[in-house]
């Protein structure tokens, strides 16, 4: 069976973008992917890369007279979660699929989705509940199921549903909480009461993610992570959400956002390899546009170092005391805050002697 996608992102998360496709190009025989790019530079660069299973899409083929009419008064990440919907009915729509499935860029696969679209069976409309962490339970203000991996297919009550979905977010799609709403993502609350035709997803690898990771116990296994919940049933990792990443300056990168405990196995097996990833997407893009420099956070800016040039830093780090200057660092940030900020030549020089002694 062959696998419909749709993402959106601008060239600040293009990086994010490219490694998710990546992903699924291991992971996945047969996909297209069609993404929708929300400035000029994503698009140029994708054209340049010319990758096979990709469909390029920029606002000015996408956007119709009611986007642009609520455009002014939508932030851009309020217009990126109001459009998500519409991205949807375009792809059904204008290349006629049976399904679609939109997926967030920050995503990475590993294993075949199929499973996912699969457990749908006859219903019309997947989605996936957040599955909190009961101390981390943000259903009352961010809703009980995420847009991170939704699938629609093309038949009346999937197209009903996916219709209804986009008249709302047209209609309203803030960053606030108002009124039992949220962006995009609390009109999913009661769609399994409101839509007969919506299933819920019960395959736990499918929707992992910083909000909900510490209640699963992890496995390596010969070719693939498995989790399992309460001793039960391994199951493949299908995707993880990497939500709320954050690539510094002065070599430190933020797993996310402070209130959530990591895992020391999620942060090696799963983390590590994917700043690798995005470093070298990141040198890639580089070669092709020279001005190519994804967004970082303001408080702290930059990018990262690849195992290739690990000794060279790591022996520069040393004569100016980078470990000096990360230490007066961590005395300005919380106790949770420590947890989730590493020096990124401790992460790579981990990575470095696997790379070079181990394989």
């Amino acid at each position: 069976m062959k696998l419909n996608f749709c993402t959106l992102f601008n060239s600040n998360y293009l990086t994010r973008g490219l490694a998710m496709y990546d992903s699924l190009a291991v992971h996945c025989p047969q996909f297209h992917l069609f993404i929708f790019t929300f400035d000029d530079k994503a698009a140029d660069i994708l054209k340049t890369l010319n990758l096979p299973d990709i469909t390029v899409i920029t606002l000015a083929e996408f956007e119709d007279e009611e986007l642009l009419a609520i455009k002014p008064d939508r932030s851009p990440v309020e217009y990126c979660w109001t459009c998500t919907p519409s991205t949807i009915l375009y792809c059904i729509q204008k290349f006629d699929l049976d399904h679609c499935t939109y997926i967030d860029a920050d995503l990475l696969f590993y294993s075949n989705p199929d499973v996912l679209i699969r457990e749908m069976g006859e219903k019309s409309v997947l989605i996936i509940d957040h599955r909190y962490t009961p101390e981390y339970d943000q259903t009352a203000t961010s809703g009980k199921y995420c847009v991170q991996f939704m699938c629609f297919k093309n038949n009346e009550d999937g197209l009903h549903v996916l219709r209804w979905w986009r008249n709302a977010c047209n209609e309203w799609c803030y960053a606030r909480f108002e009124d039992g709403k949220f962006g995009d993502q609390k009109y999913l609350d009661d769609w399994p009461v409101r839509f007969t035709c919506v299933h819920e997803l019960e395959n736990i690898g499918g929707g992992v993610a910083p909000w909900n990771m510490q209640q699963y116990e992890f496995h390596h296994g010969k070719r693939s992570i498995n989790l399992s919940f309460q001793q039960g049933v391994q199951l493949p990792l299908v995707f993880y959400h990497f939500h709320g990443v954050l690539l510094c300056e002065r070599r430190i990168v933020r797993y996310c956002p402070e209130e959530y405990e990591i895992p020391e196995f999620v942060k090696k097996k799963i983390y590590y390899p994917y700043f690798i990833r995005l470093d070298t997407w990141q040198k890639h893009l580089k070669s092709i546009d020279p001005f190519f420099n994804p967004a970082v956070s303001p408080y702290y800016g930059g990018w990262l170092y690849t195992p290739k040039d690990l000794l060279k830093m790591y022996i520069k780090a040393l004569v100016k005391l980078e470990f000096g200057r990360f230490s007066r660092i961590r005395k300005k940030l919380s106790e949770q805050e420590k947890l989730n900020f590493v020096p990124l030549s401790k992460v790579l020089l981990s990575r470095w002697f696997v790379f070079r002694f181990f394989n």
